[in-house]
């Protein structure tokens, strides 16, 4: 079964780099100089930032359902971000690296299953998740801090 990662569209958070610190601590988000690779993990481009670069650390409504289950975490925002654009069957290294926590979710929203894996054996992972009939699609996050990753959809 193919499948495909998406990430976030940056045309939501492109206004957050003009803002003062004082704006964007009203909006709940902090300008931050990433201080390690890997470290801190866009999710519009999906890749790590490099040491050095500018990003904005915010709190995202990565699961606006109306079910139990909505959700929203911190997430980064790389100032140089572009869109990634995945092929299909591909999964991005920033994944690859990583523990991650991966969760299915239905038509409503309501989660139906879960696992938690290493990026190496993710398309393994999203193979059995979305191979249920009941699945829409899945959505990926680092399991140790919890911040959501990325999206992915039957292709």
């Amino acid at each position: 079964m193919h499948f495909q990662i998406s990430g976030l569209p940056l045309s939501p958070f492109a206004p957050l780099f003009a803002m003062s610190d004082h704006e964007l601590a009203r909006h709940d988000a902090l300008r931050v100089i990433a201080d390690r690779r890997p470290g801190f993990p866009c999710r519009i481009s999906l890749q790590d930032a490099e040491i050095g670069e500018r990003l904005i650390l915010l709190n995202y409504e990565h699961l606006a359902v109306a079910s139990p289950y909505r959700s929203r975490h911190a997430i980064y925002v790389r100032e140089a971000a572009v869109e990634a654009r995945l092929d299909l069957d591909q999964v991005p290294e920033q994944l690859r690296s990583r523990l991650l926590s991966i969760r299915a979710f239905d038509d409503s929203g309501m989660m139906k299953a879960a696992e938690v894996a290493p990026g190496t054996a993710l398309e393994h992972v999203i193979g059995q998740l979305l191979a249920a009939p009941d699945v829409t699609y899945l959505h990926i996050h680092n399991a140790k801090p919890g911040c959501y990753a990325a999206r992915v959809d039957r292709a």
